[in-house]
């Protein structure tokens, strides 16, 4: 599973952060690692340099052979908060997607 993380120009992201966040997915997707070719995770701040609510989004992007697109957004005001709900929709898409397939 190839795990590709981007950031938009409001957020300074290091070589450790991306790795931090790259062992999280996939961790969390462990289970569904042999059925995912790809995940990218997507973060921005909304509101850039001003303060707000729900200002931090994280969309994740998940690819599973021979199965459309998925993908799944989650607005916080943390960015660990964006991610953690992310992850929890996509598991959640992932069980039903896999669930599907099992009945076939």
């Amino acid at each position: 599973m190839i795990i590709q993380i981007s950031t938009d120009h409001n957020i300074t992201g290091s070589e450790k952060f991306n790795s931090e966040l790259a062992e999280l997915v996939t961790r969390e997707l462990s289970h569904f690692s042999g059925h995912l070719t790809r995940v990218e995770m997507y973060l921005a701040d909304e509101n850039g340099n001003k303060a707000g609510p729900g200002d931090k989004r994280c969309t994740l992007e998940a690819r599973m052979e021979g199965r459309p697109l998925m993908a799944v957004t989650s607005h916080a005001n943390t960015y660990e908060q964006a991610v953690s709900g992310a992850l929890h929709k996509l598991k959640s898409s992932l069980d039903k997607v896999m669930g599907r397939l099992k009945e076939h």
